[in-house]
């Protein structure tokens, strides 16, 4: 039983190493809501500011990705939402 831990082991650390990943615990850095820092909120007729947070096929950037936090990834999300009813913003990207 001990010696099937240690292949088991022994096969997840090679599996890491084929993935290119590392062992060791990197640090990141922690990213910080750009509404929360400016002191905004996120607004439908500012189509510019909300495109950032959209990818170029027209879907809605993850908090995790753009660092922005549940409050403000929620009013975002609404605001793109009626951005793209009244055009300001297009539904997907035209091929």
């Amino acid at each position: 039983m001990y010696e099937d831990n240690e292949k088991t082991a022994e096969r997840e650390g090679s599996f890491r190493e084929r993935r290119g990943g590392s062992k060791r615990n990197t640090v990141f850095k922690k990213k910080v809501c750009k509404f929360c820092t400016q002191k905004t909120e996120p607004d439908y007729k500012n189509p510019e500011a909300l495109k950032r947070c959209i990818t170029e096929r027209g879907r809605i950037l993850p908090a995790r990705i753009t660092g922005t936090c549940a409050k403000h990834q929620r009013a975002l999300a609404r605001e793109i939402k009626r951005a793209r009813t009244i055009a300001y913003l297009p539904f997907d990207k035209q091929a």
